[in-house]
């Protein structure tokens, strides 16, 4: 195992995976910006070591900044979270030259992954089923024009770049498509530097569900269920649960067997997600890989008893899985909401300041305390403490609370009562907002979708 690990990141994924580290005896060392100095990421951490000033684009984003704190740490190994350079293969070529194991994938597969284009054709070739829609990305309205006339309305655009949301546009008829693909490859072009678009079906009503995929570098691959993720706000996830309420063990079977055949066609290990939008017939097409450990693995990790970043640890260390397929069933039923730094009643503006008061739920642990428990349990990922900053410079997200119950009912009630019993003052938040969206009847149902 590592001797020594450094985190190439900030807040509460910095402070998540300081945990699962410790509990693995690993020495670790957090980076900062100066803005985070006093940061609990630092403090939870044996070591810290500053970045300089400035904003993430100056210290976290840095490259040659991060490859000096591991050269000045003595790290033998590197975990970038997920955001700033996670799914950078710069990054993990450069910390291999530096003498550091990169806790991810291979360099490989972030590339082949890394454009949507490229994907969705290893994605036909590994057989797993893709939404209908040109081959190859579009750079004039003339081949757009030509691309949707063949797939038929409504398309959808999508940056080719990258995802979360940005460079993407729904065109219901051909008077919008000129307008739409203008505003879409600006957009793609401010965010990814790529201004490429490409064109597809648009599917109604979709569910976005994903599979945890997770393997290891001497070819074990298993998969750990879904996690639906259908409830966004402006193509953002804001309340996840696992498993699905849609998913059934037939259909979890058979999109698992994708996400694994793609997987095995990149040769992929580490922890990872294949995301797929499900039609309301149970048809799901392949949407993107994120070769990263997501931002909604907890739900995953309460409902299977797997720390899947420990296991990100083991594998990167040359490990051998320590799961089979067979042993991977789903306990009980876990929820997880964002809590966000942001104004819903002024469309969701970021809000900064201080924090005067930050009360968590009294029940809410730690992780990596991540075994399935009989009755009721919250779990709180959080990265701030009473007292701290909410800057300008970062993501509005100051943390993830869960729920975990035997049932579906049970999570949703669990979650509903804790986010009651959640006090935070000094800034806006959206802890209001998520405990209406967690009465809606449509969502006490299990009847969402993007929409």
């Amino acid at each position: 195992m590592f001797r020594k690990l450094l985190i190439a990141n900030r807040g509460e994924i910095a402070c998540r995976i300081i945990r699962s580290a410790q509990k693995l005896g690993i020495a670790t060392v957090a980076v900062y910006a100066e803005a985070d100095r006093h940061a609990p990421h630092c403090a939870l951490a044996d070591e810290a070591i500053s970045l300089g000033a400035g904003p993430a684009s100056a210290t976290y984003l840095r490259l040659p900044k991060l490859v000096a704190a591991i050269k000045k740490a003595n790290a033998d190994a590197v975990h970038p979270g997920y955001g700033f350079l996670s799914e950078n293969p710069d990054f993990a070529r450069a910390a291999a030259k530096a003498g550091c194991v990169f806790v991810g994938p291979p360099p490989q597969a972030m590339v082949a992954m890394g454009d949507k284009i490229a994907a969705k054709k290893l994605a036909r070739a590994a057989g797993v089923p893709v939404i209908p829609g040109a081959a190859e990305a579009v750079t004039d309205e003339t081949q757009a024009r030509r691309a949707a006339d063949k797939i038929g309305y409504p398309v959808m655009l999508k940056a080719a770049g990258g995802g979360g949301g940005k460079g993407m546009r729904i065109v219901t008829e051909a008077a919008q498509l000129a307008a739409a693909l203008a505003g879409a490859a600006r957009e793609a072009q401010a965010g990814f530097g790529d201004a490429r678009i490409f064109v597809e079906k648009f599917i109604a009503r979709p569910r976005h569900i994903e599979i945890q995929v997770l393997g290891d570098k001497k070819g074990g691959l298993v998969h750990l269920g879904e996690r639906e993720c259908s409830i966004q706000r402006r193509n953002q996830k804001l309340l996840e649960e696992a498993p699905s309420p849609f998913v059934d063990a037939r259909l979890r079977a058979r999109m698992g067997a994708a996400a694994l055949a793609l997987a095995r066609r990149v040769r992929y290990h580490s922890a990872g997600t294949v995301e797929f939008v499900v039609d309301a017939d149970g048809g799901f097409y392949f949407l993107e890989m994120n070769t990263r450990l997501q931002v909604e693995h907890g739900i995953t990790e309460l409902v299977y008893g797997v720390d899947l970043v420990e296991e990100m640890l083991r594998i990167a260390a040359g490990e051998r899985l320590r799961h089979r397929q067979a042993q991977l069933k789903p306990k009980g039923w876990a929820v997880e909401v964002r809590l966000c730094a942001e104004d819903p009643t002024r469309q969701f503006l970021p809000s900064i300041g201080r924090l005067t008061h930050y009360i968590p739920p009294r029940q809410a642990g730690k992780p990596p305390q991540i075994q399935p428990a009989r009755g009721v349990r919250l779990r709180l990922d959080d990265g701030v403490r009473e007292g701290s900053e909410i800057s300008v410079f970062y993501d509005s997200m100051i943390g993830k609370l869960m729920a975990h119950a035997p049932s579906r009912r049970a999570a949703t009630e669990a979650l509903a009562d804790a986010l009651d019993d959640f006090h935070i003052d000094g800034i806006r938040h959206n802890v209001n907002f998520l405990r209406a969206v967690c009465s809606q009847k449509a969502f006490l149902k299990g009847d969402t979708s993007t929409d």
